[in-house]
């Protein structure tokens, strides 16, 4: 899909009836894009089962394929990647078009630092918009260059180290994304790589280079964790089987939540416990959220989610949960939007530098449904309604796809319906969106605007 095509208004309807039936979402994108890069990294063929197919991660796809590795669809969510080994990128004849996903572009940035060739990479007009130096400012000190558009924007051009150094790095902020750049970039360095993080957040990559083969130490230090590891391994091709995501799961959770008489199971969801913050919040608030067979796939913890319909009460959400939770805000909002009282999300510097100002953006979201909230410096205050509110209003989803969907779940037990002005950037994430909500919903609910 191409990200100067034509918006594509959308309407979400207030839902007749409770969603129910058992579905599952697709693969973990964070997952999906690690799968696709280590196996590019590992010497020998990594099979896949569960990629995600939206396009974000199949940009990583075609990332991979620029620079050397041999990837294969086989269909049906299962790829196969053959590998280069620990510094065997070769350098790509293309530029590198990350389309929407920061992931990519941020964490392709750490893969690219410990590698001597030279690349160039670009994305789509959001993309463009966002800032690069919090990754290449610690990767510089491995002896790469960048060079890229005022602020550290895209296009950024890239040489890789020739030598690279290891290493030792604190974050001023606690981001999975930098951290794992880091982390990229030292594979290629002797030594041993040492990262701080002041929260601790996702750690998939540190799950999946294990996974590979790679020797990966981890310690707690305060709330955060200080992570090391041994540069210059020889990783092994490992099958990887990706999770349902549990960012995408959200938005069916919180759905079935706000509209009566639902009750819906979703299905293989990954539940690492750094990606589930918003179903611990949600149980604050109060909601009928359980988990069933809940078993390891692949190193990750995997469960059955059943949610009903509650009525909700507000929840106060502290900083520290923040990295746990930091796609799922919007659609937590949401929530608060039904629930009694006035909820306050803590500590949320962090999204204002997502797909869009994601903090700007979810307030504008609440408001144009009529639901009172403020942003009080890097918190977000939302007045709970306690029942549905009056709806009606356009969304700017700002070219971000956790915005378009979560205005489209709240626009389901809204009085009025609810527009958005683009829907065209859920594909990024999650392509099937659209039929699997309306099937949960037994009616076409969201169609065209």
């Amino acid at each position: 899909m191409s990200h100067d095509v034509k918006p594509s208004p959308l309407r979400s309807n207030p839902a007749r009836q409770g969603l129910s039936g058992r579905l599952t979402v697709p693969g973990d994108k964070s997952i999906s894009h690690r799968a696709l890069m280590f196996g590019a990294l590992a010497i020998g063929t990594t099979e896949i089962e569960g990629l995600l197919e939206g396009e974000d991660v199949l940009r990583t796809a075609a990332a991979m394929r620029l620079l050397g590795a041999t990837v294969d669809n086989l269909g049906a969510g299962r790829w196969r990647v053959s590998g280069r080994g620990i510094g065997g990128l070769t350098e790509p004849a293309d530029v590198l078009d990350m389309g929407n996903s920061g992931t990519a572009a941020r964490l392709i940035c750490g893969l690219l630092a410990g590698h001597p060739i030279f690349a160039v990479m670009t994305g789509d007009a959001s993309l463009r918009g966002r800032p690069m130096r919090r990754v290449t400012d610690p990767l510089a000190a491995t002896g790469a260059r960048f060079l890229s558009r005022e602020g550290g924007r895209l296009p950024l051009a890239i040489e890789g180290a020739r030598n690279p150094l290891p290493l030792d790095y604190r974050l001023p902020v606690a981001s999975a994304q930098v951290k794992s750049a880091c982390l990229l970039a030292g594979l290629c360095a002797p030594g041993i790589t040492r990262i701080v993080e002041p929260e601790a957040t996702r750690d998939h990559s540190e799950n999946m280079l294990r996974h590979f083969g790679a020797t990966v130490r981890v310690a707690v230090e305060g709330h955060g964790r200080v992570i090391e590891l041994d540069g210059q391994p020889e990783l092994r091709a490992a099958p990887v089987v990706v999770p349902g995501d549990p960012s995408s799961a959200g938005f069916f959770v919180v759905a079935a939540l706000i509209v009566p008489g639902s009750r819906l199971v979703i299905g293989n969801v990954g539940l690492n416990p750094l990606r589930t913050g918003l179903f611990a919040s949600l149980r604050e608030m109060g909601a009928k959220l359980e988990v069933g067979s809940p078993r390891l796939e692949g190193g990750e913890p995997v469960g059955d989610l059943t949610v009903e319909f509650t009525e909700l009460r507000a929840v106060d959400v502290p900083p520290e949960r923040a990295p746990s939770m930091i796609d799922e805000y919007p659609v937590l909002a949401v929530a608060a939007a039904f629930a009694t009282g006035t909820s306050r999300f803590r500590g949320l510097a962090e999204l204002r530098v997502k797909e869009s100002d994601r903090l700007t953006g979810t307030a504008a979201l609440l408001r144009q449904a009529g639901v009172e909230c403020e942003i009080e410096g890097d918190d977000l205050v939302v007045h709970g309604q306690g029942g549905p509110p009056p709806g009606g209003g356009t969304v700017t989803t700002q070219m971000d796809h956790r915005l378009a969907m979560s205005a489209l779940v709240l626009g389901l037990a809204c009085r009025a319906p609810l527009d958005i002005d683009d829907g065209s950037f859920i594909a990024t994430s999650f392509p099937n969106f659209l039929p699997l909500m309306n099937g949960a919903a037994g009616a076409a609910v969201i169609g065209p605007a």
